[in-house]
């Protein structure tokens, strides 16, 4: 296999360890055994505090520029053969910012890991917020937010595991995991994406600028819900790390050979 679907896969493991901390953490404050409710970047900050925590931040940093090189190489290579189409250059935007969004936890893991501030992270969207267009950029992060809650949902429903893992050689206990992790991840991701988008729309058309983070989310369901739906929904995230785990292993659902 090339070295670049290597480096692939190893950013899809990244991303799924992300998740599957998240979700550990958030489960285990929910069912009151320590741990924190926390988003990508409070997981990377506690790592940062752990035992070789500067090793682990490093290579995850690494993977997370995996991930980033296979969302540029499906928007620039194109080698899912997307239609030049309405679709087709909207899922290549996704992909686009997508890549964007990683890069920007890649680039913070490896300042945890090299002794930079953990709180200046932000600065450059707090002075965009700041300003007198905070209002209207608020609202569309928050319509965004909810188009990819709403894509989460679709995916988790409308059986396109099923269709990707046929052209994949895996056993069935393994296409069912794979399906059953998927569906379990997707849901969660898009039930707090789209918490994530109500409470940022919210602020926005109420003259205010907030962008929600994923720590907002589980702390709204914690407090509408209780404690034991946030268990459910961490433990989704989860799922949606393991389905990573997989996607990482066999991944000719998203990686076609050399041309």
């Amino acid at each position: 296999m090339s070295k670049k679907k290597n480096f692939a896969r190893f950013g899809m493991a990244a991303k799924g360890a992300v998740y599957c901390l998240i979700g550990i953490l958030t489960a285990l404050a929910a069912f009151g055994q320590g741990g924190q409710q926390t988003g990508s970047k409070g997981a990377l900050r506690y790592l940062a505090q752990q035992s070789y925590g500067q090793i682990l931040l490093i290579i995850l940093g690494v993977g997370l520029l995996g991930y980033v090189f296979w969302r540029m190489y499906q928007v620039f290579t194109n080698p899912k053969d997307l239609e030049n189409n309405t679709k087709g250059y909207a899922k290549r935007v996704a992909y686009f910012i997508s890549g964007l969004i990683y890069g920007g936890f890649a680039f913070y893991a490896f300042k945890l890991a090299f002794g930079g501030s953990s709180g200046s992270s932000g600065s450059m969207m707090g002075s965009l917020m700041s300003g007198s267009n905070g209002k209207i950029v608020a609202i569309i992060i928050g319509v965004g937010m909810a188009i990819k809650a709403g894509y989460d949902l679709y995916r988790a429903y409308s059986n396109k595991f099923k269709e990707e893992i046929e052209q994949i050689g895996m056993n069935r206990k393994e296409q069912k995991l794979l399906v059953n992790a998927g569906k379990f991840g997707h849901t969660a991701r898009g039930l707090v994406i789209g918490l994530m988008a109500y409470l940022t729309l919210n602020s926005g058309l109420s003259s205010g600028s907030d962008i929600s983070t994923q720590t907002d989310a589980f702390s709204f369901i914690q407090n509408e819900f209780g404690s034991a739906i946030l268990g459910i929904v961490a433990i989704g995230f989860i799922g949606y790390g393991v389905y990573m785990f997989i996607k990482a292993k066999y991944p000719a659902t998203s990686i076609t050979p050399d041309k």
